[in-house]
């Protein structure tokens, strides 16, 4: 099914009652929530912020790709607090996940686990380290599925090829010891984001090719998948436009007739990063077994598009629509004032988000 972004926008944003409006001490712009939500800075210290996971104690972690690190932001530390270093000296730290008190980190090569957080910090260990350190795309997201194995994706190594290594342009399945990684989906350019939904059904965002179109504006659109099990999504030969995938101009006459189609379509040029479904019950029902998802922006569009927290919501287990959560990043007049990356619900129901600036913030409902 195609369910193109722009399709939904004035329709969903007038339901939401955007903008309601926080200006927090210290943020150089406005950040904008739906009615009767208020969202506050949590830390201005998490600079080059990517993705967070909360640790069953509140603490927000995040990743810092850039500092081979990760740090926490404790549930009691005021917004220039500085963060504790969880772990260090690793290879792109990007994806994060607990699994009870145990710290999943996906790295550039595997997977590093700190066991029993926050007594675990500084004793890491390389859970498994045989991925692929392709150049382009090697920040990998990760997902632990209620079977206790573990899916990380792999994304490609360009713009548009044809891999040199198989594992690339996919997303990855290992035991939960790490061991028989294997190609569980493939065909997926960039898997930025993965999430289990309440079914245990595997989703992802997929950050589609540049500079298919000359003015880089509505092709090709970005990606929400529903991930099957030996799934084909078509890349490099085929990228998605209306309800099936054509050849990419680098391939004329690929087929692609049996490559699956995507679930929902982004607006192109969005760069969905992490995605988090809403298992909470602080929010209205209409966000209930909703997906959250940080998109970091366009670089090259004109106009630029993205730089925002969108909810993506569902009916019956399939998405029906796309609305704008949290905005500001991007004003009207096309200032930029960063990137949105990570989303997480936190225990008490409210949803933390990052950009790479270093601010945290946290979205309640109701005060």
């Amino acid at each position: 099914m195609f369910l193109p972004l722009w399709a939904y926008s004035q329709a969903r944003l007038a339901q939401s009652d955007l903008p309601g409006t926080s200006t927090e001490p210290g943020l150089p712009f406005s950040v904008h929530v739906p009615s009767g939500f208020t969202i506050h800075l949590i830390s201005n210290r998490v600079g080059g912020a990517r993705f967070l996971a909360v640790a069953p104690n509140g603490d927000v972690l995040v990743s810092q790709v850039s500092q081979g690190r990760v740090v926490a932001v404790h549930k009691d530390s005021t917004p220039d607090s500085e963060p504790t270093v969880v772990a260090e000296g690793i290879e792109r730290p990007n994806g994060l996940a607990f699994r009870g008190n145990d710290l999943y980190i996906a790295t550039w090569t595997g997977v590093v686990v700190v066991p029993d957080y926050p007594n675990g910090i500084g004793s890491a260990r390389t859970l498994f380290a045989d991925m692929p350190r392709n150049r382009d795309h090697n920040n990998r997201a990760l997902a632990l599925a209620p079977d206790g194995s573990i899916f990380i994706s792999s994304g490609s190594d360009c713009n548009v090829c044809l891999e040199k290594d198989l594992r690339l342009a996919t997303i990855l399945h290992y035991n939960e010891d790490g061991t028989n990684g294997r190609i569980y989906a493939r065909g997926l350019r960039n898997a930025s984001g993965l999430a289990f939904d309440s079914q245990g059904r595997l989703w992802a965002v997929v950050n589609q090719r540049d500079n298919l179109t000359p003015d880089h504006t509505n092709l090709p659109p970005d990606e929400l998948d529903l991930v099957q099990e030996g799934g084909d999504y078509g890349w490099p030969m085929c990228y998605p436009i209306g309800t099936k995938r054509i050849a990419n101009p680098e391939f004329p006459g690929a087929s692609c007739e049996n490559c699956l189609p995507t679930t929902l379509n982004f607006q192109a040029h969005s760069a969905p990063l992490q995605s988090v479904f809403y298992n909470g019950s602080q929010f209205p029902a209409r966000y209930q077994g909703a997906l959250f998802v940080a998109f970091q922006g366009s670089w090259n569009r004109q106009p630029p598009t993205g730089y925002k927290i969108v909810a993506v919501t569902f009916t019956d287990g399939r998405p029906n629509g796309v609305e704008d959560f949290v905005t500001g990043w991007l004003t009207d007049t096309y200032r930029v004032f960063g990137h949105p990356i990570g989303v997480a619900v936190a225990d008490d129901g409210s949803l933390f988000l990052c950009d790479d600036t270093g601010n945290l913030f946290n979205v309640r409902y109701g005060g």
